[in-house]
């Protein structure tokens, strides 16, 4: 059908109209265009031109901040401080040798040095960035940002590192952190790209390592521009890294402090829990060492000085160290024979000093004998014939059983390094470790805590606490994460009939207060603070027939190490217990002289919340010693709590 001339016309407009409004939209184009060439090339054209030569943009990871540590009053005991640092990239660097050659005219570097470092470089990827230099001067620092345009690859920056401001006072609990190496990145399956940072830190040892996940937050980054050189021209964009938690544990600084003051320069270690809660108020392992040494990077004097020292500073003794626990494990012995039936409150056994057992003799400390004893005097007096006849007629099974329900050669859960089992020995455990049967002599050296049994002072702390409260307490270590509290478990009534414990107890406060008991020395005058305690010596060696014949050596004749152990556990107050004290000193000789006096401070500062009064003490010349002992000591003052997400 053929269109009619006003329909022709009418069509001939529209397309008109469309191939205006088409060119139009053509020619906006074309200036739009043509103003960002104008802008491109003229105006902005120097810009473009650099960018043209060689510069892109790169992603650097910002390292988080380390979570903090801090007691359970807020104060910062493992926090972070400003450190200045430089770092070279061999992508960036070009002729690595020769950028070197030019940093060393501001970074004094040894030939060694300077080799070590470019077989480094050599060794890592060519974008992973090298740490040439670490804890620089604020002037070394400026000069090399002064120097950073003849510096390609080189990148001077400001960061954070671990610092530990209480010392070596919490040293063997936190441990350290230091560089990552080689083998910490093999030992994780999918290592955090963070890691490979120059700077990072990671915990090496104890709640550093142990926590390293809640501690070490999350990297951050940051767009920056770079020229062809590797330097840095401008930073495009930042994203801040998040801090790692703030972890806020059950010690308290002031008597961790003290406590470890306290041991001295005896090869020791102490352990305080809050018996209620089973918080680890305390936990000193003497001598100590500064862990920031290890964070900055120890030399090889220092760190040769600590391996050789016989006192063995970078063991910690308070969960590593297993000791025979001698008479401290009576109340195991007694606690098993009470609940086996054989035995009750009231059984007496003579003891003349020794007894004929197998065609052996085993002796009693005392050489005279104790006479006739009863379940209390039995630890008042440390009769050892008493426990000898017990393990016979009980056996070493049930002495076992008893010992891990008290919380010996059970592996407790805490976030520290190296935690020993310790031995509670049975006829099984024999059989399995050395192909041997269990004999009569096994058990009557394990009644006294001697022969295969091992525990260490946290074990024996644990004891103490359990026997105190007649309830199975579990130690811990952290109070709260990021401000949010940790549960307190409800400690369950141990299977041990209450009239038996109470027995131990009794004991133990006969030991402290009777005339005849072992420590009375060391007792408590304060009757609101009343002690129980038990005494401990551990031998070392064996003491031969001939020897007893013609004397038994004195420990203070003896070379150090060949010195017995001495020991001592106490809870107060008696009749309502809220803290229980271990303490080990290793060859310190007697456990009432030695280890008892230690213990005693220890437990009377935890009560009084720092130094206690004088009348405490028994006025017998003991107050005059104690005195002396405070006035040597430079104690901690009374701490101010810090902001939770501080840098410190």
């Amino acid at each position: 059908m053929r269109k009619s001339q006003r329909e022709i016309a009418e069509s001939s407009r529209s397309i008109s109209r469309r191939v205006l409004m088409l060119g139009v939209i053509q020619a906006s184009v074309v200036a739009v265009l043509g103003l960002k060439l104008r802008s491109m090339q003229i105006e902005r054209a120097d810009e473009y031109r650099m960018l043209s030569d060689g510069n892109s943009v790169k992603i650097r990871l910002l390292p988080p901040a380390r979570g903090l540590i801090q007691d359970r009053n807020g104060v910062v005991i493992a926090g972070n401080e400003q450190n200045y640092h430089v770092t070279l990239t061999r992508e960036d660097a070009g002729d690595v040798s020769a950028v070197v050659a030019r940093l060393r005219h501001v970074i004094p570097m040894t030939d060694r040095q300077a080799a070590d470092l470019l077989a480094e470089i050599r060794k890592r990827s060519a974008v992973t960035p090298v740490m040439v230099a670490d804890r620089l001067s604020w002037p070394e620092f400026s000069s090399l940002a002064l120097n950073a345009p003849s510096l390609p690859g080189v990148s001077p920056e400001a960061g954070l590192s671990r610092s530990y401001p209480r010392g070596g006072d919490f040293a063997h609990v936190l441990g350290y952190v230091g560089p990552v190496s080689d083998f910490d990145l093999a030992k994780i399956e999918n290592p955090d790209p963070v890691l490979r940072l120059p700077e990072f830190q990671l915990g090496k040892v104890g709640m550093e390592v142990k926590l390293e996940d809640e501690l070490r937050g999350k990297a951050g980054a940051r767009r920056v521009e770079v020229n062809s050189a590797g330097r840095e021209m401008r930073e495009l964009s930042r994203q801040e890294g998040q801090q790692g938690a703030t972890v806020q544990t059950t010690m308290d600084a002031r008597l961790q402090n003290f406590a470890l003051q306290r041991l001295g320069s005896e090869s020791a270690a102490a352990v305080v829990i809050d018996v209620t809660n089973g918080d680890i108020v305390a936990i000193a392992s003497a001598p100590s060492f500064d862990p920031n040494k290890f964070v900055r990077g120890i030399s090889g004097p220092d760190y040769r000085a600590l391996m050789s020292h016989d006192h063995r500073p970078l063991a910690d003794k308070s969960v590593q160290g297993a000791y025979p626990p001698g008479s401290t494990f009576k109340m195991v012995t007694l606690l098993a024979g009470l609940e086996s039936g054989i035995i009750n409150p009231g059984t007496r056994f003579f003891c003349p000093g020794s007894l004929q057992i197998a065609g052996r003799k085993f002796h009693c400390w005392r050489k005279g004998g104790h006479g006739t004893v009863d379940a209390v005097n039995s630890l008042s007096h440390s009769c050892d014939v008493y426990y000898y006849e017990v393990a016979q007629r009980i056996g070493i099974d049930r002495i076992a059983a008893m010992a891990r329900k008290l919380g010996i050669g059970v592996r407790h859960d805490l976030p520290m390094s190296a935690i020993t089992e310790g031995i509670a020995p049975d006829r099984d455990w024999k059989r399995a470790r050395y192909k041997q049967e269990w004999q009569l002599g096994d058990s009557i050296n394990a009644s006294i805590g001697q022969g295969y049994v091992l525990a260490s002072p946290l074990q024996l702390a644990v004891m103490t606490a359990r026997v105190a409260t007649g309830r199975a307490v579990e130690p811990r270590l952290v109070r709260a994460v990021d401000g949010v509290p940790v549960p307190v478990k409800e400690f369950a009534p141990l299977d041990i009939h209450p009239l038996n414990l109470r027995t131990a107890r009794a004991g133990m406060d006969a030991v402290m207060n009777s005339d005849s008991g072992t420590a009375r020395r060391a007792r408590i005058l304060a009757p609101e603070w009343r002690m129980a305690g038990k005494t401990g010596t551990s031998q070392v060696r064996n003491i031969t027939a001939a020897e007893r014949a013609r004397g038994v050596i004195s420990n203070d004749q003896l070379p150090w190490n060949r010195r017995d152990h001495a020991l001592f556990v106490c809870f107060a107050p008696f009749d309502s217990p809220r803290y229980a004290v271990s303490v080990v000193v290793e060859h310190g000789g007697g456990g009432s002289a030695v280890a008892a006096p230690i213990a005693r401070d220890i437990l009377l500062f935890a009560l009084a919340g720092g130094l206690p009064p004088l009348s405490a003490y028994p006025d017998d010349g003991t107050r005059a010693k104690v005195q002396a002992i405070w006035d040597s000591m430079v104690l901690m003052p009374e701490p101010k709590p810090q902001n939770s997400r501080a840098k410190v």
